[in-house]
């Protein structure tokens, strides 16, 4: 949602181009799609690691380097997607990856999501659409952000955070997550 606003806040000065901004708001958004699965990599990857087991997730890196370099192939010369196709190479790479150390830490039966996950993850989806739908609309038109001085830009970019962040736990509080149930209890 904030690829245009973020790309132009940050680089939008001097010799980097109007066409430079939308060539690099397509590889912005192409890696976003692999955000999550680079996270949850990072979350997965250690639970084999501490079990003595490094021969799973080496094969699996080894299978997803393979895939990635299909995929760059695909994208890049089959599909004429260019640095966008290297991107979402990388991108659906790491969730390949990371669908594939999730199926094997459940088939090992070492991992079994808990009976409220289902819920908790609807719930922080509800709250990323709203947040979404908001930012679509109070960012204005990607073109606008091309002609707005440094200050505007910076101004606009972090109210445009503030406001996300706002909607975004206004909703999960609306649909009763409280700070207090995440807290660790320890006993004295």
């Amino acid at each position: 949602m904030l690829a245009v606003p973020l790309i132009t806040s940050l680089f939008h000065y001097g010799a980097f181009t109007d066409h430079d901004v939308w060539m690099t708001r397509q590889a912005l958004v192409a890696y976003s799609l692999g955000l999550f699965g680079l996270i949850m990599v990072k979350v997965l990857a250690p639970a084999f690691y501490s079990r003595q087991n490094i021969k799973t997730p080496v094969k699996i890196a080894v299978f997803t380097l393979v895939a990635t370099q299909f995929m760059n192939l695909l994208f890049v010369f089959g599909m004429d997607l260019r640095h966008a196709g290297l991107a979402l190479a990388i991108g659906l790479g790491a969730c390949i990856n990371a669908g594939l150390l999730y199926y094997h830490l459940r088939k090992a039966d070492i991992y079994k999501p808990g009976s409220g996950w289902l819920l908790f993850m609807a719930k922080l989806l509800v709250a990323l659409l709203a947040m979404a739908a908001v930012l679509y609309f109070a960012a204005g038109t990607q073109t606008d952000w091309l002609d707005y001085t440094a200050m505007s830009k910076l101004t606009h970019l972090l109210g445009l955070v503030l406001l996300g962040a706002g909607i975004y736990f206004a909703c999960l509080w609306l649909m009763g997550f409280r700070l207090r149930d995440y807290m660790r209890r320890t006993q004295l």
